[in-house]
Order: C-alpha cells, then sequence, then structure tokens
C-alpha cells in the first residue's frame, strides 16, 4: 500500500450533514441516552469472575440467548468498560440478531480494580485471551465473534493474531471498530485535542484513585495525577510501575505489526474512519494483509461512531449483522 487514501475503496456511509463532523460521532458514541434501549442485556445478564491464569482474575458478564446461533464476545476501549454506551448499544442490537453477548472487562475497568494488585497496561494480553477463550466456552459447539472497540480492538486484533499458533476452536470472524493499530502514533493523538484530552485524563485519574484506594499500600499516584497532559501522566506511571524504559518502548510492544495478519486464515474486519480524532487513521494502511482480512476506510465516522441517525443502528451494527447472515446462511 502507499499509504494514500486515494488508493482506498471508500465505503457507502454518509450521514446526515449535522452529524458528520468527526467529533461529533465521536461525542455521540459514549452519550448515555442510547443505553436505555439496552438496559435488559446488563439486566439479564450473569457475572462471572474468570481465571485466566497466574492468579489473574477478570470479570465478565454473559447475557444469555434462548435461541442462540452463536457468542458475541465484547471488547471495551481504554477506560471503559463491559457498560460502556457503545459496548451495551451494540450489544443490544447484535442480541436481537440472535447472538449470546459475553461482555468482558479488562483488568481495572469496570470497577474490577480490587481483583488483582497487579496494575493494567496494555501489553498485558495473555489474561485478556484467555477472557476470550472463556466467553467462546459459553458456546462451544457454535461460532464465537468478537467485537473490539478502539484499544479492545486492538486486543481484538492481537487475538487474532495468536489464534494463528493458538487457536480459540470456534472463533470465527474478528471485527476491529477504530482499533489502535501503531500506538507510538497513536497514543500522543490523545493529548492534541483538549475535549479529548480532558475526557481521557479524567477517567484515567478516577481508575487510578480507585487502584489506590483498593491498595493503599502497594500504589500511590498523587504526584502524577498533578501532571497536565495524558503523554506526562504516562511517563510518569511507566517509570513507577513497569519495566519499560520509556513510553515509546511501551507503545511499541502492543502494536500491530506490518506482517501479522499476512497469512491469516481468519476472517477479520478492520473498520476505520479518515476522520478519527483519537487514532491516526493512516497506521491501518500500512499493513499487508491475506484475502480474509478486510480493510474498512469510511470517510466519516470519528472514533467508535459511525452513526447514521441517532437513534438507529450505526453503521458497523449493520455490518456486522450482514457478515454474521452471510456466515451463518
Amino acid at each position: 500500500m502507499s499509504g494514500d487514501f486515494a488508493d482506498m475503496e471508500l465505503e457507502d456511509f454518509k450521514p446526515p450533514i449535522w452529524m458528520r463532523g468527526a467529533m461529533m460521532q465521536t461525542i455521540l458514541a459514549s452519550r448515555k441516552f442510547r443505553r436505555k434501549a439496552a438496559a435488559h442485556i446488563a439486566a439479564n445478564a450473569t457475572a462471572h469472575i474468570l481465571d485466566c491464569g497466574d492468579g489473574i482474575r477478570l470479570k465478565g458478564s454473559y447475557t444469555e440467548h434462548p435461541n442462540a446461533k452463536g457468542v458475541i464476545i465484547m471488547l471495551h476501549g481504554w477506560e471503559g468498560s463491559e457498560d460502556s454506551t457503545y459496548v451495551l448499544s451494540c450489544s443490544r442490537f447484535l442480541y436481537e440478531q440472535g447472538y449470546g453477548i459475553f461482555r468482558l472487562n479488562m483488568r481495572d475497568h469496570g470497577d474490577t480494580h480490587h481483583l488483582n494488585e497487579g496494575i493494567f497496561n496494555s501489553t498485558l494480553f495473555d489474561e485478556v485471551f484467555q477472557g476470550v477463550r472463556h466467553g467462546a466456552e459459553f458456546l462451544p459447539d457454535k461460532p464465537a465473534y468478537i467485537v473490539g472497540f478502539s484499544l479492545g480492538g486492538n486486543f481484538a486484533l492481537r487475538v487474532a493474531r495468536a489464534h494463528q499458533d493458538n487457536p480459540i476452536t470456534n472463533l470465527s470472524h474478528v471485527f476491529a471498530i477504530s482499533p489502535v493499530i501503531d500506538p507510538v502514533e497513536a497514543a500522543p493523538a490523545v493529548d492534541r485535542n483538549p475535549l479529548i484530552k480532558r475526557y481521557f485524563k479524567k477517567k484515567w485519574t478516577a481508575s487510578l484513585r480507585k487502584k489506590q484506594e483498593a491498595f493503599p499500600d502497594v500504589y500511590d499516584f498523587s504526584g502524577m495525577l498533578e501532571h497536565k497532559s495524558v503523554m506526562d501522566m504516562t511517563d510518569r506511571f511507566l517509570s513507577r510501575y513497569s519495566d519499560f524504559k520509556n513510553p515509546d518502548h511501551y507503545f511499541a510492544a502492543y502494536g500491530i505489526g506490518k506482517d501479522d495478519f499476512l497469512n491469516s486464515k481468519l476472517n477479520v474486519s478492520m473498520i476505520m474512519s479518515i476522520d478519527d480524532p483519537v487514532v491516526p487513521a493512516d497506521a491501518i494502511l500500512k499493513l499487508n494483509l491475506s484475502p480474509c482480512v478486510r480493510r474498512i476506510m469510511l470517510e466519516y465516522g470519528g472514533h467508535n461512531g459511525f452513526f447514521q441517525s441517532l437513534h438507529g443502528p450505526t453503521w458497523y451494527d449493520d455490518y456486522i449483522k450482514c457478515v454474521l447472515k452471510a456466515e451463518n446462511s
């Protein structure tokens, strides 16, 4: 790939003019008004504390479908949770298509800070892989699918990558929405937009305070929280609570490599918007992909947005629905 967006065929996605803006699409993804219609997903879910190896425990919630065609495993973004609006909304839509829903919390997300003394960072892949495997086992004789958003999209792609050598038997398709491909490029972008910086700094600060409250003898983030940028907080965090030499070393450790999906035999869909204000879209163009992997570039959509209307399904909801129908017909 040359890296030029002109080389990509843009999909037919034209939201109303008033909601085409990247920030509008991004903000809508987390607006709580969308959660009301999905309340039954959480209300009818059964909570599970999962043994994910090496003493690590993750929490997930499973909403059983009486006539399930398969199971959908949902992976939230950084500082999101199983109850993030975009997770619940997509879960509701896919449940209505006839699928059981398993929503997994990463470590220290969704009020699970007390479950593990060790603190979350984005390189902690093995435990998420085991959590996904547990999710797939709810319906071991039917197909399993992953839908991941942002950092959850990055984890979803890493699961798909690991699946090549360590298969999850019934895993059928991985959908990555606005995935982080190159964290070295993506992480600094959080600080460039004041609204996005404020959002993530507020969320991370609250999360760190919960961790300190759960383990007061282990963590003291008081000095770190005084930093005004997410990148400065990250630098301080890594120097005190990790073995990484610097942020670039850390970010490189969980990126998606150029040839990671060159020989993939698993069906994968990567959905990205050109105007994403959180994750630079050009990183996805550098990937060399097998015929099983589809790269979808949309002109609009923001980050985790892709709204076609205010209350109806998103573009990716409809896309996933069409794929599931085709693969199960």
